[in-house]
């Protein structure tokens, strides 16, 4: 690196974060749009983007060409080094549990399902998984720079203990966090640069899939949005405030599962009745419509799968359906009234609904809310495949995105 280059990068290391982040989520796609969201000179910028690429997290096309018929010069492409490094994402749910790992830009490199029977002792399935995501490095001889694992319950800050996992067998304040670092060191995934066991994080599933959804897929660009959506039992949200997550004073903010849609409704875990958890989740739809899911196979993908083929042909289905979608609705004008969301993005099977007929469950929202009458909120179906494991992998890559050359050992 000459002399020049140096002084340019001590002046733009502070854009190192910034500027990969901008990469990350897709908003910076060429040098030029990366010297303005920036603010820099365009050879501070030409520093910053070559410092990322020495760091093997992004490349930059050394010949660039302008499209045909443009004016102009061309710019440099920037995308993610599809060689870098990876995340080790980690998914457990009521069916079972699967692995990932996850490169820059929320890209699942590989995937592993696990087994269907979840442990009643949360080691013993963390430990599991974990060998799991550990045979995919080896497998794969990717680097890793952490590690993040999603759960189905509110995962209290800073102790890392999981308050409610009530569809797992799990005792109440189960230390997920410490347990799931304790399995990454006792299985050697570690960090090739530093030697140490990669940092390993632990948060409630739907607030990962928010935050992946925001960083990659529907929610793009919303500034307040809000995330609905169904696991394989029962109902979750969360809340994206400006890019950061917003889990309240100690991480158990908008659990929403437990507002009331119908108060002679069905019995909740929670001990009240006709709560969203137990109205609009998959358990919900297969009784409603007065059918037997399948065993050995994921609930929710049947109940999505149902939804998806047989609403527009099968009166039984759209009947029991359109009874989800009416608790649904209820239930998100009460958090548009409270929270004015610029944008709702639902998943799970709150996402097959969504796309079954939309225009119904929009117009319940719209009825019910003060904020729906006065000016239509976006309500969208979830883009993210795997949002809760490409969430998860957002943990682990954090801080990198705040310090590429502190974490990664520039």
């Amino acid at each position: 690196m000459t002399q020049t280059r140096t002084t340019r990068l001590d002046r733009g290391r502070s854009a190192l974060g910034p500027a990969l982040e901008l990469v990350h989520t897709g908003q910076a796609p060429t040098r030029a749009v990366l010297t303005a969201e920036l603010g820099v000179t365009r050879a501070t910028a030409g520093a910053v983007a070559a410092e990322l690429e020495a760091l093997g997290l992004i490349t930059v096309d050394a010949h660039p060409t302008a499209p045909v018929g443009s004016q102009g010069r061309p710019s440099h492409r920037l995308a993610i080094d599809p060689a870098g490094p990876v995340a080790l994402a980690v998914q457990i749910h009521a069916d079972g549990y699967r692995a990932a790992l996850v490169g820059l830009g929320g890209r699942i490199v590989a995937t592993a399902p696990g087994c269907g029977i979840v442990d009643a002792d949360p080691a013993q399935v963390i430990s599991e998984v974990v060998e799991v995501g550990a045979e995919l490095l080896r497998t794969t001889g990717r680097r890793c720079v952490g590690a993040g694992l999603a759960v189905p319950s509110a995962v209290a800050e800073p102790e890392g203990t999981a308050l409610n996992p009530l569809h797992l067998a799990w005792e109440a304040g189960a230390p997920v966090r410490d347990t799931f670092r304790a399995c990454l060191a006792e299985t050697g995934v570690t960090d090739q640069v530093h030697g140490a066991a990669v940092a390993g994080f632990a948060a409630n599933d739907l607030n990962v899939a928010a935050l992946a959804e925001h960083r990659h897929g529907a929610g793009r660009g919303a500034r307040h949005l809000l995330v609905v959506g169904t696991g394989h039992h029962g109902v979750g949200g969360a809340l994206v405030l400006d890019g950061r997550l917003h889990t309240g004073s100690s991480g158990l903010a908008l659990e929403v599962g437990h507002l009331t849609v119908d108060p002679e409704g069905r019995p909740c875990h929670c001990g009240s009745r006709g709560c969203l958890d137990v109205e609009t989740d998959p358990v919900a739809l297969f009784d409603a419509a007065g059918r037997t899911a399948d065993s050995g196979t994921s609930l929710l993908t049947q109940a999505a799968e149902l939804v998806g083929t047989r609403y527009a042909d099968d009166p039984g289905v759209r009947e029991a359906a359109g009874r989800l979608i009416d608790r649904l609705g209820l239930g998100l004008a009460g958090l548009v009234n409270i929270l004015n969301p610029d944008r709702i993005v639902l998943a799970g099977l709150h996402r097959a609904l969504v796309e079954a007929d939309g225009e119904r469950l929009r117009g319940v929202v719209a009825d019910r809310s003060l904020w729906g009458r006065s000016g239509s909120v976006p309500v969208l179906p979830s883009e993210l495949e795997h949002n809760s494991l490409v969430g998860a992998a957002e943990l682990a890559w954090q801080p990198v995105l705040d310090d590429p050359i502190g974490t990664l050992g520039g």
